[in-house]
Parts: C-alpha cells; structure tokens; sequence
C-alpha cells in the first residue's frame, strides 16, 4: 500500500511528486541570483542598444528600398519624411542573383576568400616561424619580442599611412628595388600589385598576434614530451609534427578562427590603403558595402544592409562547420 502511494506521488499531477512550474522556477532563479542578474543588466542594455538595434534595424532596411533620396531627411527647417516601401527579398534576389551579380558581389566575394585564406595562412606560418624561434634560449629574446610585437602594439592608421608612402612610385621599396635593377611596380595602381600590396601590409599588422598566441601555447607544451621523444629517437621534424603541432591545437584553432573573421571583415586596411574609389577590384565585401552606402550618390542604404546581413550569414555558417569539423577531428583523435 506504501509503495502504490508514493508511486502515484511520483507521476506527473500525484501530489508532491509534481514539480515547480515555470513561473515558480523563474522566481526562484531570480530570488536567488538576483545580484547576478542586477550586474549583468547594464551590459545587457548596453550591448541591446549598441548591437541590438542596429542589427533589427540594419535586417529591416534589407526588406526596403530605402535610399538617400527617399529617407527621413532635414534640410534646413524642413523636415521629409521617408518614402522608402517594403519589398520583401528583392535585394537579396537582385544582389546573388541579378544581372550584375557577379560584379557587384561574387567577384568581391571570391577575392575576399582569397584575401582571407592567403592573409590567415601567412599569418599563421610566418608567426609560428617566428615563435619557434623566440621559444629558444637566445641572448636578446626579450628584445626581438619587443620589437616583433611593435606592428600590433602601433595603431593600424599610422603602419598603413606608412607602408602607403613606402609603396608611393617613388616610395622607399621601389627605389630598393631600383637600386637592384628590378622592375618596380605600381603597387596603388596596378589592380594585381594592389592586390599584393593590400596582403602584404595585412600580414604586417597580423603576424604579432598570431605569435604571441603560438608563444603562450608553446610554453604551455610540457618540456618532458620532447624528452621522451628525444630519447626515443625522434628526430627535429618528427617532435615537431607528433608534439608541438597536436600541443598547439587548442591554440590553433582558436587564433585560425579569429583571424579568419577578422581578416574577413578587415575594413581599415583596404580603405585607408586605396581610399573609397581608387581599386575597385581589391575591395572586398565590406568596404564594397561601405561604398554603395556611403561612398556613392544615392547612398544605397538597403543594399549596404542587404551586403551587412549576407557577410554575418556567410560567417555564423562558417564558424558553424568550422566548430563540427574541429569537434569531429577531436573525437577521432582520441
């Protein structure tokens, strides 16, 4: 009799077995945590109006034809209002599909891959190189970390004014390479050497993070794993492949990720390097957006927005197979 008692107690609507509602478990979570939730409200209103906003609006203005000419204005005293319309999914038809498609977005999207992979790679390669060597016992080391580190720590406006004047016509590369009787290119001009040039200053400024990441993860590497190694024979190549790669995979993919976004989105660089119109084929997506919405008349606005949603879509996709590629690769690996 006990034990059909406390089993009816135990289904659902038997009495005490039955669990808190919604509401219940709600007010309790606040009771209990409300000095959390009083802390982490700023940042969420912050982040709401700073973030929020923008996107709701930014995403709205996608499914309108706003532009400059019919947008809520003032001029002088007089104040017009908005006569943009509601045209559902026109502007992404228009932009992936249309008749200028491939001008307009695809060729700009497949430089920005090209630009992304290239920049990410160099970045990777060069900054493990350097951080190989910096990981090593050397007189001066602190030195030659300081000054390595000195691209990132310098603002991005001031290294690309320079390498601006150093890649000038008469700018001090080529005059280098006049001095070694090698051709000299134009690199603002000529849409393949702009191109070189945008990658050649990006690497400059993104080498530093990637080593001082790799450093951290290559001391973070326990020392007696090369000394098993070494004893068992392994040689310089094998440590390397077998130890330090697998010990610098967390770090790795963390540093890859962040540089594949911020690369992919890395607008500072190419704007100040080329200015609004003067490369229009080294212009990657997002400073092709900033054109049609700032840098033209009218000022597309919908279609600038249209080019915001489509690069956040293209990156939450990607980071998405990025994160179930990894995880697959973790899970084979053990």
């Amino acid at each position: 009799m006990t034990v059909a008692l406390e089993s009816a107690a135990a289904r659902p609507g038997g009495g005490q077995g039955r669990g808190p509602g919604l509401l219940q478990r709600l007010k309790h979570g606040y009771q209990k945590y409300w000095y959390a939730y009083a802390m982490i409200a700023p940042v969420v209103v912050v982040l709401g109006v700073l973030v929020g906003y923008p996107l709701a609006r930014g995403f709205y203005l996608t499914l309108t034809d706003a532009n400059s000419l019919n947008s809520a204005r003032t001029i002088g005293v007089n104040h017009i209002e908005a006569t943009y319309q509601f045209i559902g999914l026109d502007n992404y038809k228009d932009i992936l599909f249309g008749p200028t498609a491939y001008d307009r977005f695809w060729s700009h999207f497949l430089w920005t891959v090209v630009w992304t992979a290239l920049c990410v790679f160099l970045h990777y390669t060069i900054g493990l190189g350097l951080a190989l060597l910096l990981n090593r016992k050397m007189r001066g080391r602190t030195f030659y970390r300081l000054l390595l580190i000195l691209p990132w720590a310098v603002p991005t406006f001031v290294t690309v004014f320079s390498w601006r004047i150093m890649l000038a016509d008469s700018g001090v590369l080529n005059q280098m390479l006049g001095a070694l009787h090698l051709p000299q290119p134009q690199w603002l001009e000529d849409s393949f050497w702009q191109r070189a040039a945008a990658i050649m200053v990006n690497t400059w400024c993104g080498v530093p993070f990637m080593m001082v990441s790799l450093l951290g993860g290559l001391q973070s590497i326990d020392s007696s794993l090369y000394e098993a190694a070494e004893m068992d024979g392994a040689s310089a190549w094998q440590r390397f492949k077998y130890v330090t790669l697998p010990g610098l995979r967390s770090v790795s993919s963390t540093v890859v990720l962040l540089g594949i976004i911020w690369t992919f989105n890395q607008f500072a660089i190419i704007f100040l390097l080329f200015g609004r119109t003067s490369a229009p084929d080294a212009q990657i997506l997002v400073t092709w957006a900033y054109y049609l919405g700032f840098g033209q008349q009218p000022r597309e606005y919908a279609q600038a927005a249209t080019y915001g949603v489509l690069l956040l879509s293209i990156l939450t996709v990607f980071t998405s197979f990025y994160y179930r590629w990894l995880k697959r690769n973790d899970q084979l690996a053990l």
